[in-house]
């Protein structure tokens, strides 16, 4: 686990699938794909789920502010393709979903971390954002963040 992730450093590199927007359902992406763009990474713990949905739908709904940042955006996950589909559809979310379905990203950006809950212990993603620059190294890291707190800070790192 990389939970020492900080701004400056390399970002990890990886291989999705991405669902949604004009990726369809399936096309598989890397990192080397989005060189020289700036990428926002939003990992979340499951679709369809009240945070998660409370921080897709707020970037959602302001999807004009957000895509006037001049940033691709992502939200990766656990889930696979078809729950991704599911979640896209219900919600109408504008933006593309990564499937981690083999937790290799969340690991190498030190997201899967140890939850508890109701006195159960398990593992399972932090809600965390990184903004990655054009030269593929981090320019921001936001870790445990609150769903309702996430379109204010997402803009201001975009800024």
């Amino acid at each position: 686990m990389n939970h020492s992730l900080q701004p400056g450093d390399s970002a990890p590199d990886f291989t999705s699938v991405a669902v949604g927007a004009e990726y369809g359902d399936g096309k598989e992406v890397r990192l080397s794909d989005f060189s020289g763009r700036r990428l926002v990474l939003y990992f979340y713990p499951k679709d369809d789920t009240p945070g998660c949905t409370t921080q897709a739908c707020g970037i959602r709904d302001n999807w004009s502010q957000v895509a006037s940042l001049d940033a691709l955006v992502f939200g990766v996950s656990a889930d696979d393709a078809a729950s991704h589909r599911k979640f896209i559809d219900k919600f109408d979310l504008p933006f593309p979903l990564l499937s981690d379905t083999d937790q290799r990203m969340v690991k190498d950006y030190g997201v899967w971390v140890e939850k508890v809950k109701e006195g159960k212990t398990s593992m399972g993603i932090e809600r965390s954002t990184f903004v990655i620059g054009p030269d593929g190294r981090l320019e921001h890291v936001l870790r445990q963040v609150a769903p309702a707190e996430h379109l204010d800070l997402l803009k201001s790192a975009l800024a």
